[in-house]
């Protein structure tokens, strides 16, 4: 499997977090970027070659990758920086057309496709086996949200006794309810898994589209579902060593200064949340910048994420603001609602 992270957009509504960096490259948990979550769960998923494809405000995003993900990383990973061409790119689906070549010379069976902005934990290999069995062009990790924050989200409506994808529609206004759950929506977690080749089909085929905006999710996978190629994957189902039931679908959007606040919050107030992932068996080590100059390492014996949430609590006063945070790549430490 070839791991691709999308680190791009120009993180508008982080501002001010985002002056001068992209969204994936914001602090989080002190030393951390938001990116290590999504790169964490590929190397530990056993994905050793992962392009990392950066539009916007790269130089701290490429200086944080080389230092805490060295080519020559954890486990034998290579996470690679690849920079947008001098003309830019019109969309995620676009960067991934004009990276193709980096795709046929690794020839892999699977490619994920993962968004570099979200706050989970997540064992890719899972995910694998259901979209070999269902014999899907590409799976989609999915999971149940309140129906007020789907309109933020790409909505999923599943077909009749399966996981086929019937429709789905990125950032409705009226999100639809989930079968006997009026309150919440089945939605996106921004995370795919293609067959290589379907990938390859598809970010063509939309290249050509004249109606398109070249997004991943509000082209490429309507296309797909469309076809009858699209399923979703459950991330509730998915386990982890160490974990319990209350760690169970833990997953956060971190797009917006609102949300990223009450996750620093959560990480910086809490020492162990009911809605935190717990510390990760042996078998499932996370990884993350340990110090400056050092790469990236595993939990055991060095802190890993579990020192992220202390050094969250000792590094960022209580009640300061988000524009006298901003130099320092946090947020506003209230309180989330």
């Amino acid at each position: 499997m070839l791991g691709i992270v999308l680190a791009g957009g120009a993180g508008s509504r982080l501002a001010p977090l985002t002056v001068g960096r992209s969204k994936p490259a914001v602090s989080f948990g002190g030393r951390y970027r938001l990116i290590d979550f999504a790169l964490s769960n590929l190397v530990n998923g056993g994905c050793r070659d992962i392009f990392v494809l950066t539009p916007h405000h790269s130089p701290l995003l490429n200086r944080h990758l080389s230092r805490a993900w060295p080519m020559s990383g954890p486990a034998g990973s290579r996470v690679i920086p690849v920079p947008a061409p001098p003309g830019g790119w019109s969309g995620s689906a676009d960067a991934i057309r004009q990276s193709l070549h980096l795709i046929d010379d690794q020839h892999p069976g699977l490619v994920a496709v993962l968004c570099s902005d979200h706050v989970y934990r997540m064992d890719p290999r899972q995910m694998i086996d259901q979209h070999l069995a269902s014999g899907a062009g590409v799976t989609v990790a999915a999971l149940a949200v309140p129906r007020a924050e789907a309109t933020a989200l790409g909505v999923i409506q599943i077909g009749s006794g399966g996981t086929s994808i019937k429709e789905f529609r990125e950032k409705p206004a009226d999100p639809p309810a989930m079968p006997g759950r009026p309150g919440q929506t089945y939605a996106s977690m921004g995370n795919y898994l293609f067959d290589a080749d379907v990938l390859a089909d598809a970010v063509r085929k939309d290249t050509v589209d004249d109606t398109s905006r070249h997004d991943m999710g509000g082209d490429v996978i309507p296309m797909l579902a469309g076809q009858g190629a699209a399923h979703a994957y459950d991330f509730c189902a998915n386990q982890l060593p160490g974990a319990t039931a209350r760690d169970a679908g833990y997953w956060r959007d971190a797009g917006t200064l609102d949300s990223y606040s009450a996750r620093r919050w959560t990480c910086a107030h809490s020492a162990r949340p009911s809605t935190w992932p717990t510390a990760s068996g042996p078998s499932f080590p996370r990884y993350a910048h340990a110090r400056p100059n050092q790469s990236a390492t595993a939990v055991a014996g060095r802190g890993g994420w579990s020192a992220a949430w202390s050094a969250a609590a000792r590094t960022y006063p209580a009640g300061w603001s988000a524009s006298r945070c901003s130099r320092r790549g946090c947020g506003p430490a209230k309180a989330p609602a």
